[in-house]
């Protein structure tokens, strides 16, 4: 990925998290193109799990629990986590958030955000604090 040295420069957490395959609950938060949602992909075709990607603007409760259930079933039968990348994340309601957050706290989703909008203003405290700002 060329640009954003900032955040994925050889010697930064994230860059080695990837590398590493030890990647954690992160929201990327910066206005359009910037390259938010090719960083997931990046993510996506580095590490070994599972990637599973959802449009807050058009996703309901259930496509998240088709992807919670593939996500345990994944986990339970092969040890194989899954991210969960959800663009616009601000655009999902309160309900939609709070839904997220026991399966990100328990580890069942590995979840990317991507947000336009301030996360501290639009995101769930309690799933903001279970994830990096970057």
């Amino acid at each position: 990925m060329v640009g954003q040295q900032h955040i994925i420069g050889k010697d930064k957490l994230l860059y080695r998290a990837i590398k590493a395959d030890k990647i954690g609950s992160v929201i990327f938060y910066g206005p359009p193109g910037t390259g938010k949602t090719t960083l997931a992909r990046v993510i996506a075709n580095t590490t070994s799990a599972d990637f599973k990607q959802l449009n807050a603007t058009v996703a309901g409760k259930k496509d998240m629990e088709e992807i919670v259930k593939e996500a345990k079933d994944s986990l339970g039968m092969y040890g194989k986590k899954t991210i969960l990348f959800v663009d616009e994340i601000h655009r999902f309601n309160k309900g939609q958030q709070d839904y997220l957050l026991p399966f990100v706290e328990d580890g069942t989703l590995i979840l990317i955000g991507a947000t336009t909008e301030n996360p501290y203003f639009e995101v769930n405290g309690a799933l903001l604090s279970r994830s990096r700002g970057i």
